[in-house]
């Protein structure tokens, strides 16, 4: 087996050489998903343990080291992914990887946000400012070095739009062919228009994402093409490093929440590794509670945790936060292991709630897709349940950019959004809340007496809105 790494069933623990993997990413025995694990991970055998951490830099050696880095002109000391390599050495030929400097995303704070959601301390970790504008580039590019190493010249996967556009992408500076499976209008038309601009052979199917994957997973067992979707572990080892980015951006402080969306669960899982690992090398000393927030109408991990006799039951995902929209989940068994080991929740959001969260978050300067509100939306139920606490420092995963879906924002502002029905089960405290957030455009004639007579009216509305807000402050 490789010296590097091996692949780790994570249902029935059967261990396989790297390159020894199905071209569908699943255990022969038990039909499990894979982890990839090193001779430092917890698990390997003790012999090749002790050696291995004889060869590992210390803890202080490797922040040491990852800083360093950041001052370097190389690609792959400028990628937030290969910066941290040491941690994910699944490459041979590091100086070939394929990168478009991803990673290295900020961590906002987010004042009014904390206010609303009841916390004192909250940040927000945009992955929506990756190159192709969603955290799947973390995870693209070191799944599709591997291909690359490996020899593929086909890649493909099964999407929402986020997956498709970082493939298309990644697969495109690599001089790859890539093809895109996805679900016949039900998903964003701008992550779409990202996979045609890079190139892909794109293919919409009359089915949902699972279905999409479904067939996509008999494809590649016929044809030598490489699965890119989160059922390939290698994706989970580059989307683990956002959980080394925040801690060295909290000066290697860990938050006690990390709150993340839950779609295919892949995401979720592979955060909770990179911060499990990163305990097990002595870089922390405890990890996060991690929570996974899923729309109401794509639920089927919280219906397990909810269910008594723990059955995964997939659902017919309906929700309009399409990077989420997944109704039979991949990496479930992941994720709610580590939401159990790390004793985070499950929590489902509303539309409503989802979109007044979006407003939220854009009111301040930040934005995101709608999939990624669902983790403020989240976060003020965990707080309303006593599951967070005021003093507990909180760190929300942003997971794509507000320009995925720009009609959702736009339909939201101009009022058209929200079905009659979920209007009507707003309280009037929400509904308050959305008219103070929309802002939609003033259609006026080009006359100036009209148009300042609007500016006047609209400033004179909101100097007393301000004023109302904060009584006795004077104008």
């Amino acid at each position: 087996m490789s010296a590097t790494h091996q692949l780790r069933c994570t249902t029935c623990g059967a261990r396989i050489a790297g390159d020894a993997v199905r071209s569908d990413f699943r255990c022969p025995d038990c039909n499990g998903l894979y982890e990839v694990i090193y001779p430092w991970s917890q698990g390997w055998s003790a012999e090749k343990t002790a050696s291995a951490e004889v060869r590992l830099p210390n803890p202080g050696g490797m922040r040491h080291l990852w800083q360093e880095r950041k001052t370097s002109t190389m690609p792959v000391d400028q990628s937030g992914v290969w910066r941290f390599r040491e941690l994910l050495p699944i490459v041979r030929d590091v100086e070939r990887v394929v990168t478009l400097r991803e990673g290295n995303t900020p961590l906002y704070e987010m004042p009014r946000s904390a206010e609303l959601a009841g916390v004192d301390w909250l940040l927000a970790k945009h992955q929506g400012m990756n190159p192709t504008g969603s955290f799947k580039d973390t995870g693209m590019t070191a799944a599709l070095s591997v291909a690359v190493e490996r020899g593929f010249q086909w890649v493909a996967c099964a999407s929402t739009g986020n997956t498709s556009a970082a493939m298309a992408a990644y697969a495109a500076r690599a001089g790859l062919r890539c093809i895109v499976f996805i679900p016949e209008g039900k998903i964003a038309w701008g992550k779409l228009s990202q996979s045609m601009d890079y190139g892909a052979l794109t293919v919409q199917l009359k089915t949902d994402f699972d279905g999409c994957l479904k067939l996509l997973t008999k494809l590649v067992q016929q044809f030598p093409i490489y699965l890119l979707n989160s059922v390939n572990p290698y994706r989970l080892e580059g989307q683990k490093t956002p959980a080394m980015e925040i801690v060295e951006q909290m000066e290697w402080q860990v938050p006690e929440h990390l709150v993340v969306p839950g779609g295919n669960l892949g995401n979720s899982s592979a955060l909770g590794k990179g911060f499990l690992e990163m305990k097990h090398l002595g870089l922390i000393q405890r990890v996060p509670k991690i929570s996974v927030i899923q729309a109401q109408g794509a639920n089927p991990l919280y219906r397990w945790f909810g269910d008594e006799n723990r059955e995964m039951k997939p659902v017919k995902a309906e929700t309009r936060a399409t990077a989420i929209r997944i109704g039979n989940p991949a990496s479930w068994r992941k994720a709610s292991r580590v939401i159990e080991e790390t004793g985070g929740w499950c929590e489902q959001v509303n539309e409503q709630e989802i979109a007044l969260a979006k407003a939220e978050i854009g009111a301040e300067g930040v934005g995101c897709e709608p999939a990624s509100a669902v983790t403020l939306a989240g976060l003020k139920k965990l707080v309303a349940a006593g599951r967070v606490t005021r003093e507990e420092r909180v760190v929300l995963v942003l997971t794509g950019h507000t320009l995925k879906d720009p009609q959702y924002t736009i339909d939201y502002h101009k009022g058209e959004l929200l079905t009659a029905a979920e209007i009507a089960s707003e309280t009037e405290a929400e509904r308050a809340s959305h008219a103070a957030l929309r802002k939609p455009p003033l259609v006026l004639e080009a006359d100036e007496a009209v148009v300042l007579r609007a500016l006047e009216e609209r400033m004179a509305k909101a100097n007393a809105a301000e004023t109302q807000a904060t009584p006795g402050t004077s104008k």
